[in-house]
C-alpha cells in the first residue's frame, strides 16, 4: 500500500491549495480514504474522509464550508481543495486508509505528509 500526498506550499491568508493523495496497491475502490493534519506541537486530528462509494464525506467542524474532498476512482485520486485557507490550517496534511469503506473507521496506512504554511 502506498499513499503518496502532494500539493502543500506557502499560501497567504485567504489563499487556496490543492492537495492531492496518490493511493496504490489496493482496491482503491473498497476503501474510505481521509486527510489528517499535525500542527507544531498538537496532536494529529481528522480533517476530512471520503467514503469509499457512496460519496459520504466528514468534515472537521473547523474546516466545513471551506474544504472539499473529492476522489477520482479512475485515477485512484483524492483531493483536498482547500479555500479561504487561516493561519491556523498550517500543519503537515497526511492522507490515510481506512480499514473499510465508511468514513467513521480506524486507518491502517498512512502516507508522508505535505506540508501547509498559511501566512498571515
Amino acid at each position: 500500500v502506498q499513499l503518496q500526498a502532494s500539493g502543500g506550499g506557502l499560501v497567504q491568508a485567504g489563499g487556496s491549495l490543492r492537495l492531492s493523495c496518490a493511493a496504490s496497491g489496493f482496491a482503491f475502490d473498497d476503501y474510505a480514504i481521509g486527510w489528517f493534519r499535525q500542527a507544531p506541537g498538537k496532536e494529529r486530528e481528522a480533517v476530512s474522509c471520503i467514503s469509499n462509494s457512496d460519496g459520504t464525506t466528514y468534515y472537521a467542524d473547523s474546516v466545513k464550508g471551506r474544504f472539499t474532498i473529492s476522489k477520482d476512482n479512475a485515477k485512484n485520486m483524492v483531493y483536498l481543495q482547500m479555500n479561504s485557507l487561516k493561519p491556523e490550517d498550517t500543519g503537515v496534511y497526511y492522507c490515510a486508509k481506512n480499514k473499510g469503506g465508511v468514513v467513521a473507521g480506524p486507518i491502517d496506512y498512512w502516507g508522508q505528509g505535505t506540508l501547509v504554511t498559511v501566512s498571515s
